[in-house]
């Protein structure tokens, strides 16, 4: 299974030998309960359906679903580059984990090459498929809403929209050198669930996208299919925007499909005008704390057809001469959401930046498809939005068995703590009588039977 070398002999114990043995081992047993939670969610069998596969049936040796397998087990596993399948060709359990056979026969397969992966990344991105790609990761969040108690179920839900730059190197195309930044980027677009942390979408663009490109079409779309698939009204559903995205196309794409949203507002000088006669301090000694308060304002922007609601936040802190004040814009109504409530409801987005630190910590999210031949921008872009999906697809697995564990064992859980403490854990296989045996590492035995015993959880997604 592996090259033999001459042992090495530490100097701290002469009676140590480490050596390359060739035995069946690995040490990633923790793809076994991911591919466990993958086929529990459906996803693949309903990409396997939908997805056009172009080429000749008579010289396929991969299908599509076993080399998508291969490519979101491997990202939530750290293996992150496509090259990585070749590092893992001798490793037994990932012959296992990744095929579509049963039996022994998966142990005698070989695994896809990186051109085969990169070849996947092309089919993946055409017009037949880009939209089916996107599907499962919607559905993936839907397993995992579906997998919660009914009673943890939230009745309304928030989805988080924000930009999350992805650094790249050389002239790929479609990037562009952001000042902010200070490098290459792409400028995709990332959408997540407040209440249960599930990133349910990703948009790519050119790093020279505008903050609010392409969101009017790509929002109302996402609220749309997500209040379908989580059996919610649209108007259960709310819209949490940052500055860059309360642009009137966005704004008034939402109020034409009744989308409740809250995002902050950029000031302006007639903003400030409007605001001014409340930024006074109240009367008395200036306390030892800070403090703040709110105004409900009516605001029409030039580009703006109507009036909307904005809410003026204005702050007060003892070692500053001047107040501080922001903007925040929302259709909610002054009934159900006072001032202070708008407030509250926008703070809360700090949950979504989270996410998306976590996203680029435990998978190093990076796009470096390369201009192949004749490849137009629009191919390259293709692919690299594929790669982000897939990336997200391999966030929601890891997610999806942190929470299992967070309930299990009523511990906080990050990404990384998953992998490192659950998922990277030794096994050795043994084959005996047409039967594979795992036998996992003295580090399973903390977490393991916990994870186990919990995995019933994960119900299937029919």
């Amino acid at each position: 299974m592996g090259e033999t070398v001459s042992p090495m002999t530490p100097s701290f114990n002469g009676s140590v030998r480490v050596q390359l043995s060739g035995h069946a081992t690995s040490s990633d047993a923790g793809a076994l309960v991911l591919r466990e939670a993958l086929d529990r969610s459906g996803v693949m069998a309903a990409l396997d359906h939908h997805l056009v596969d172009s080429r000749n049936p008579l010289r396929i040796r991969h299908s599509l679903a076993s080399q998508l397998r291969t490519v979101v087990l491997q990202r939530a596993m750290g293996w992150i580059d496509l090259s990585d399948t070749a590092t893992l060709r001798h490793d037994p359990l990932w012959h296992l984990v990744c095929s579509d056979a049963r039996g022994l026969t998966p142990l005698d397969e070989a695994r896809p090459s990186q051109a085969t992966l990169s070849r996947l990344l092309n089919c993946l991105g055409t017009d037949a498929n880009i939209d089916t790609v996107h599907e499962g990761l919607l559905r993936l969040a839907i397993w995992r809403w579906r997998s919660l108690p009914w009673i943890q179920r939230p009745r309304h839900v928030t989805l988080d929209i924000d930009g999350l730059p992805i650094e790249v190197f050389g002239h790929q195309s479609g990037s562009a050198y952001h000042g902010h930044v200070g490098s290459r980027i792409y400028s995709p677009l990332i959408a997540s669930l407040a209440e249960t942390g599930d990133l349910v979408g990703g948009l790519l663009r050119e790093g020279n996208a505008g903050p609010a490109e392409e969101a009017d079409t790509w929002i109302p779309h996402l609220v749309q299919r997500l209040a379908e698939g989580l059996n919610l009204a649209i108007d259960q559903v709310l819209v949490r925007l940052d500055a860059g995205f309360t642009d009137n196309a966005t704004l008034e794409a939402m109020d034409a499909r009744e989308i409740d949203y809250l995002g902050r507002l950029k000031s302006n000088s007639v903003l400030q005008t409007q605001a001014e006669p409340y930024l006074k301090r109240p009367r008395g000694r200036r306390p030892e704390t800070s403090r703040e308060w709110c105004h409900d304002l009516d605001y029409q922007a030039g580009s703006w057809t109507s009036p909307r609601r904005v809410v003026l936040v204005v702050q007060e802190n003892p070692d500053d001469l001047l107040l501080h004040s922001f903007f925040l814009v929302t259709n909610l109504s002054k009934l159900d959401y006072p001032a202070e409530k708008v407030l509250a409801l926008y703070r809360k987005r700090g949950k979504a930046e989270a996410h998306m630190g976590e996203l680029k910590s435990a998978l190093n999210v990076h796009l470096s498809s390369t201009d192949r031949g004749a490849s137009t921008v629009q191919q390259v872009m293709a692919r690299n939005q594929v790669s982000l999906l897939l990336s997200l697809y391999a966030y929601e697995l890891l997610h999806g068995l942190r929470c299992l564990l967070e309930r299990q064992t009523r511990q906080g859980w990050s990404l990384m703590r998953v992998r490192e403490q659950v998922l990277k854990v030794a096994a050795t296989l043994t084959v005996h009588a047409r039967r594979v045996t795992v036998h996992l590492g003295a580090a399973a035995d903390k977490w393991w039977p916990t994870l186990l015993r919990g995995l019933p959880q994960l119900a299937p997604l029919e």
